[in-house]
């Protein structure tokens, strides 16, 4: 685990009120966010990120890291994916960003080559065991993946920034 890394998590875009749309003036403002919040990580010494590369809230976040590698040429980004078709069935603006993103990471890395009963799991724990801190886009619904992987960042002890997507307040290094 490296101290100066981040990894995201966070809902996907069906699962957010403006579902594809990021024209929707509550996602850009969520994206306002989120780039503050990065920006303000890569000033405290942050310099790997991570992303799981799921549409929504991934992606929002690995472009903006991305964006700002352009002025900051020391940042990161590692994307990790759970299994090598996970695009496959998304749109095609989805899959044209993901693939975009992909050509412009540091490195990529699969969790698996095929899919198998347990992929994303283990795809969010090797974000947070890759990482000193998670921040995540998170609405505290309980049953789903991202609050699973809130949980385990948790409970392995790592720091956690916590942002509501619709209010966009943030809960500051929640678990240590």
């Amino acid at each position: 685990m490296n101290q100066n890394s981040c990894a995201f998590t966070g809902h996907r875009s069906h699962k957010l009120p403006w579902r594809d749309n990021e024209d929707d003036l509550r996602c850009i403002a969520l994206k306002k966010t989120l780039t503050e919040q990065i920006t303000a990580l890569a000033e405290a010494g942050v310099t790997d990120f991570f992303s799981g590369m799921a549409a929504g809230t991934d992606h929002y976040c690995a472009q903006i890291v991305l964006a700002l590698r352009e002025k900051n040429p020391t940042l990161k980004l590692h994307c990790v994916l759970p299994y090598k078709g996970q695009a496959d069935k998304w749109s095609d603006s989805a899959r044209e960003t993901y693939h975009s993103i992909l050509k412009q990471a540091d490195s990529v890395e699969y969790v698996s080559r095929a899919y198998y009963d347990g992929y994303m799991i283990d795809r969010n724990h090797r974000l947070v065991d890759s990482a000193g801190l998670l921040l995540a886009v998170y609405s505290g619904a309980r049953r789903s993946g991202t609050g699973a992987t809130v949980n385990y960042a948790r409970k392995t002890g790592r720091e956690v920034i916590v942002i509501d997507p619709i209010t966009r307040q943030s809960s500051e290094r929640m678990g240590i």
